[in-house]
C-alpha cells in the first residue's frame, strides 16, 4: 500500500502545481503515541488537501496512513486518520510563512489489540511553508492527536514534511475576476483610442492620434508657452514669457510657479519646475492604458501597441522629455506592490527606448498603491488604479 500511495499523490499533485486556490500536499512523518495504545512509534504517509478561501481560516483535509506495530508482539495492524481542521495562516517571516490549525478527524484500526477501537480524536498543530518558488514549498507540521479510547485518554505527537503544491486561480481575486476580463476597460471604446466611451470627451478622435486621459488629441506646443500651436498666435514666443490665450507676450499678469500660464488663469498654481502643463497650468499626465497580468510585468499585445504609438509621439516632439509612472491597486502588501510598480514602469520605459527614443529622455518610477484615482473597494475601481501614467517634461 505505500508503495502506490505515495507515488499516485506526488504525480497528481506535480500535474497541477501552477497557480493558487487549491493546495495539496504529500507527507511523511514519525508518530510517537503515548496512554496505554501499546502500540510503538510509527512512520506516517499521507496527503493534506487545503482550499484557500477569502477568510481568515482555511479548510483542510488530511489523510493519513500507518502501519504500527504493537508492542512485545508480532502483531501489527493498518491504521488510517481522516481529518478536517482549520488553518490559520499568519503574516509571512521573510519568506516563511508559519500556521496553526485545529480541527476533528476519525481513526479507524485494522486489528483491535490492547483495547483499542476506532474513534473519533481531535486535533491540533504549528508549522511553516518555506517556498522555493511562488507555487512550490516546503510544509513542515508538529501535530497533536487526542482521543478518547475504551474510557481512557489516548495521545499521538506527530512530525511531519511535505512538498506543498499550489495550484487554481488565487482565491483573493477569485471574486472580483468573476465573469470579466482581468483588468480590461470596463466599456466600449467606438474611436479606439484606449478611452472607455463613459470617459471620453472627445468620442471621435481620429484613428492613430496620441490622446489624454479625457480621450482628447494631444496637440503641441513647440514654443512651450502653454497654448497650442493649432491657437498660438505668437508661435515663437521666448520660453518662459508669459502669455496670453493667443500665446502672445502678456506684461500686466504675473507667473509665480514659472509654468508659462499667468496666475489668474493658472488652476495649479504651484506646479513644480520643468513639468510641461496644460492651458490651465496643470502638468499634463497621461493614462498610457497599459494592462498587466495579474501580479505580473508582461506587457498584453494591445497594450504594445499603445506603447508604440506614445513612442512615435516623442520621437516627433523633442520638446518634451516625459516620466513614467507606475501604480497599483491596494491588494497584497504595500512594499511588494511599490517594487511591482517600479518594475512595471520600467518595462515601459525600455519598450519606448526599444522604439528609437533618446535613453536621457525618459525615467521610470514606481508609486505603488500610493496615488488611487478610484476607490480600491470594488473591482472597477481597482482596475482604474492598476496603471501607467505619463507626466510630460520640459527638458
Amino acid at each position: 500500500m505505500k508503495k502506490l500511495l505515495i507515488p499516485a499523490l506526488l504525480a497528481s499533485s506535480l500535474l497541477l502545481a501552477n497557480e493558487y486556490t487549491y493546495e495539496v500536499t504529500p507527507v511523511i512523518g514519525y508518530n510517537m503515541p503515548e496512554g496505554n495504545l501499546n502500540l510503538d512509534e510509527q512512520f506516517l504517509m499521507g496527503v493534506e488537501l487545503q482550499y484557500n478561501t477569502d477568510t481568515l481560516i482555511k479548510p483542510e483535509l488530511s489523510i493519513l496512513y500507518t502501519d504500527a506495530d504493537y508492542e512485545n508482539s508480532s502483531v501489527s495492524t493498518d491504521i488510517f486518520r481522516v481529518a478536517l481542521s482549520g488553518v490559520y495562516e499568519f503574516d509571512k517571516v521573510g519568506s516563511i510563512t508559519p500556521l496553526a490549525k485545529l480541527g476533528l478527524g476519525y481513526e479507524t484500526i485494522d486489528k483491535h489489540y490492547a483495547k483499542n477501537t476506532d474513534s473519533l480524536f481531535a486535533d491540533a498543530g504549528v508549522g511553516a511553508k518555506i517556498p522555493f518558488t511562488n507555487a512550490i514549498a516546503l510544509k513542515l507540521e508538529a501535530l497533536y492527536m487526542l482521543k478518547n479510547n475504551d474510557n481512557r485518554w489516548d495521545n499521538n505527537l506527530a512530525v511531519l514534511a511535505g512538498i506543498n503544491f499550489a495550484f487554481g486561480e488565487k482565491a483573493q481575486h477569485a471574486k472580483e475576476t468573476k465573469g470579466e476580463p482581468q483588468e480590461q476597460p470596463i466599456d466600449a471604446d467606438d474611436d479606439n483610442d484606449g478611452v472607455p466611451n463613459s470617459k471620453d470627451k472627445c468620442p471621435t478622435t481620429p484613428q492613430g492620434d496620441v490622446v489624454d486621459a479625457n480621450g482628447c488629441t494631444i496637440v503641441l506646443d513647440d514654443d512651450k508657452d502653454g497654448v497650442p500651436n493649432a491657437q498660438d498666435k505668437c508661435p515663437d514666443t521666448p520660453h518662459g514669457t508669459q502669455v496670453d490665450a493667443n500665446g502672445c507676450t502678456l506684461f500686466i499678469d504675473g507667473d509665480d510657479d514659472n509654468d508659462g500660464v499667468l496666475n489668474s488663469m493658472d488652476k495649479c498654481l504651484e506646479t513644480p519646475q520643468g513639468y510641461a502643463v496644460d492651458a490651465n497650468g496643470c502638468e499634463q499626465t497621461l493614462n498610457l492604458h497599459i494592462l498587466f497580468e495579474l501580479g505580473s510585468y508582461n506587457v498584453d499585445a494591445q497594450s504594445k501597441v499603445n506603447i508604440e504609438k506614445f513612442a512615435t509621439f516623442l520621437k516627433n516632439s523633442p520638446a518634451y522629455n516625459v516620466e513614467i509612472i507606475g501604480h497599483t491597486d491596494n491588494i497584497g502588501k504595500e512594499a511588494s506592490n511599490k517594487a511591482l510598480s517600479q518594475k512595471r514602469a520600467e518595462v515601459v520605459r525600455d519598450m519606448i527606448i526599444a522604439h528609437g527614443v533618446d535613453t536621457t529622455r525618459i525615467e521610470a518610477t514606481g508609486m505603488g498603491e500610493e496615488s488611487p484615482i478610484a476607490s480600491n473597494e470594488t473591482p472597477e475601481g481597482r482596475a482604474q488604479n492598476r496603471r501607467i501614467e505619463a507626466i510630460l517634461l520640459k527638458p
